[in-house]
């Protein structure tokens, strides 16, 4: 049985894939002709973990699509193979006793459940297509030294590193609006989101996960940040992993191998943090499938006083939570089960390996600014400078011109990088209110429409006359040097 669901593009592209690792004569071992194969050189499986161990670096978890390959594989090809999505909850519709807390059965009682620290991962490597994505995402930190937070657009690709693996590409990140100290973060709700998501499914692209910043500045002469994130304290805090489990719940995996139609997620975290030299690092995370089904059910809890530990929650007359183990070794080396209560939260991490590419790669203009979203505090309004990602938002959105029914073909412009469709509409209506816009608030409107690498149209530059006050934010007319609406100097 197979369940009929709509799997992404890439699931079905690997699914289509040998995988198989292939292998040349051994000189030394292989004692065949040309076109025989042996023990020594016949191809290996994609889950083979002794093949995995041995790269370099070593591959802790296999991918998820070759343990698909393992559950598949053997004589029955995996007939009777189901992936089982876990539940916390009691099930429904047990008529044989009265309902929870007066009565419980083996029919209808959750199972207990053991920590195992995953085997495979969804997604094997994130890439961010540049540096400048990150490096303006860090602007907000070192503006102000508050946390920020974002989502990751991009794509999901083929990892050609790992057999049959998937790469996260992130194109740009999206800052929603939000509340930030040195040492929390708030979302609030943004009506944006849909319009956002609605133009990136028109590029191309989708929700790939989120960032945050966790930096502490340490020398700001020489720009070093602390390193806090160890083996001795953290990695991902119990309050970071409940989130993450809940954005993946948002974003479940589509799988026909799963009766539920969904099995997992691809949803990534990322933590931009201070790495060992004291330097800006950005490392991946995701949450095992157990976790996801914790913080679903909503059986998991992070602990006041100490964020590596997390807590299972205890029955209640309102709710039944099934134990939830995890096994170590005690002092003399033996294997002992402990109740997870506290849970030390390193059996719910897969780690990632976050990269940046030799070659730079460009989904958007490389070589002009836009301002990005939400960031008023800092006096930032995004009507001067351009960079296209940011741009297409402000086009759609804003509240004087907004171009949400008209801008499909300019979105398809920049989705296939054709200039040509790029000045085509430019030359329609909406541009050219736009444009008479601009020209009647900041002076003479720009005369052209630049197109940069793999972007799109340029916003005129004759807003830039204009200026955003330092202590409000209201954006004041030319020439003034004392703002109209908190009545303080330009300067």
């Amino acid at each position: 049985w197979l369940t009929m669901v709509q799997e992404d593009e890439i699931d079905q592209y690997l699914a289509k894939q040998d995988g198989k690792i292939y292998r040349n004569k051994d000189p030394q071992l292989c004692r065949h002709g040309a076109l025989g194969k042996c023990v020594h050189c016949v191809p290996l499986e994609p889950f083979d973990e002794d093949y995995l161990n041995h790269l370099d670096p070593p591959v802790k978890h296999m991918s998820f699509h070759a343990y698909l390959r393992k559950l598949t594989g053997g004589a029955d090809k995996g007939k009777f193979a189901a992936l089982e999505n876990i539940s916390c909850k009691i099930k429904s519709g047990c008529e044989g006793h009265p309902p929870w807390p007066e009565g419980i059965c083996t029919k209808c009682q959750p199972s207990a459940i053991t920590l195992n620290r995953q085997k495979y991962r969804h997604v094997d490597n994130i890439m961010f297509e540049n540096h400048t994505i990150a490096d303006r995402f860090l602007d907000f930190w070192r503006k102000t030294g508050s946390q920020r937070m974002g989502y990751l657009y991009g794509r999901y690709t083929e990892h050609k590193d790992i057999p049959l693996g998937i790469r996260a590409e992130v194109a740009a990140i999206y800052e929603p609006p939000q509340n930030a100290t040195q040492n929390s973060l708030e979302l609030i709700e943004d009506p944006k989101a849909a319009a956002v998501d609605e133009i990136a499914a028109k590029l191309g692209l989708c929700k790939v996960g989120w960032i945050f910043t966790d930096l502490l500045s340490e020398d700001m002469r020489i720009g070093t940040v602390r390193y806090t994130r160890n083996k001795d304290s953290h990695y991902l805090s119990a309050e970071e992993c409940i989130t993450a489990g809940y954005f993946q719940n948002q974003h479940a995996n589509p799988c026909r191998l799963s009766r539920d139609g969904h099995f997992g997620s691809k949803f990534v975290t990322v933590v931009a943090t201070g790495g060992p030299d004291n330097q800006v690092h950005f490392e991946g995370y995701q949450v095992s499938n157990q976790c996801m089904a914790l913080v679903r059910d909503e059986c998991l809890l992070p602990c006041k006083d100490a964020p590596e530990l997390g807590y299972a929650k205890e029955s209640s007359p309102e709710q039944y939570v099934p134990d939830v183990f995890y096994k170590d070794k005690d002092k003399f080396g033996n294997d002992v089960t402990f109740l997870a209560r506290p849970l030390p939260v390193e059996y719910l991490i897969i780690d990632i390996t976050t990269t940046f590419p030799k070659d730079p790669q460009y989904t958007f203009c490389s070589t002009q600014r836009f301002p990005i979203e939400n960031h008023d505090i800092l006096g930032e309004t995004q009507v001067s400078d351009q960079h296209t990602c940011h741009l297409l938002l402000f086009l759609v959105t804003n509240e004087v011109m907004p171009l949400r029914d008209s801008i499909g073909l300019l979105l398809d412009a920049v989705k296939t990088s054709n200039e040509d469709l790029a000045q085509t509409w430019k030359k329609s209506e909406q541009w050219a209110t736009i444009e008479q816009l601009c020209g009647t608030v900041g002076g003479q409107p720009s005369s052209s429409l630049g197109y940069g690498a793999m972007g799109g149209p340029s916003l005129p530059a004759s807003s830039s006359a204009m200026w955003s006050c330092l202590h409000c934010t209201f954006m004041n007319q030319p020439g003034t040097e004392h703002c109209e609406m908190c009545s303080l100097p330009r300067s």
